[in-house]
């Protein structure tokens, strides 16, 4: 056992089960282990959860970074749709990925600041925008979340339209992305 291990036997536990059954008793169980013996590798369940969002963000994480010759509104688009299918790959990612710090992708995510100002957007101007594009992804995401949620056995009334959540998260990075393109004049 490994801390790798440790942590995608608890990314398996959330997937099954969800985030609000990760537990390290449970995640004992099924790894064959006492309890304690998880706190070598993690001290509390809250740095367990660091590592879970951070292994569940890999497949954003490694994506290719932009490069010069890219526009940055595809690149800002494309990098926003790419957040939430990672946040998607995962039984309640938008959850467990809800307030972490990203310690890991410091650089990756200064490179992609420098690549928007580069581009011409004012710094404040790119730091919002990645800012609120990030919040925006992720309550959106929550709320798709939570409208899958087998759990959930409440039925809409008949008279309320189902939501489009791909359309309605294109219609919401459209404006993001259009206000930042407004507020730089191009």
């Amino acid at each position: 056992m490994n801390r790798e291990a440790v942590v995608a036997e608890a990314l398996g536990l959330l997937d099954e089960a969800g985030l609000d059954a990760v537990s390290t008793r449970r995640l004992a169980k099924r790894l064959n282990v006492e309890q304690p013996s998880l706190y070598w590798y993690f001290r509390t369940k809250k740095d367990l959860l660091a590592a879970m969002a951070q292994a569940a963000m890999e497949p954003h994480a490694t994506a290719p970074l932009p490069t010069p010759q890219d526009d940055w509104r595809d690149w800002f688009a494309d990098n926003t749709r790419s957040f939430r299918r990672t946040l998607l790959m995962r039984r309640d990612g938008a959850r467990l990925h809800a307030g972490s710090t990203p310690t890991g992708d410091l650089d990756r995510i200064r490179r992609k600041m420098d690549f928007l100002i580069a581009s011409g957007v004012p710094e404040r101007d790119a730091q919002m925008a990645m800012l609120a594009a990030g919040r925006f992804t992720i309550g959106s995401v929550l709320e798709e979340q939570a409208d899958t949620n087998p759990a959930d056995s409440t039925t809409p009334p008949a008279d309320l339209p189902a939501i489009d959540h791909d359309s309605a998260f294109e219609a919401g990075l459209t404006l993001i992305l259009n206000g930042l393109i407004h507020r730089t004049g191009a």
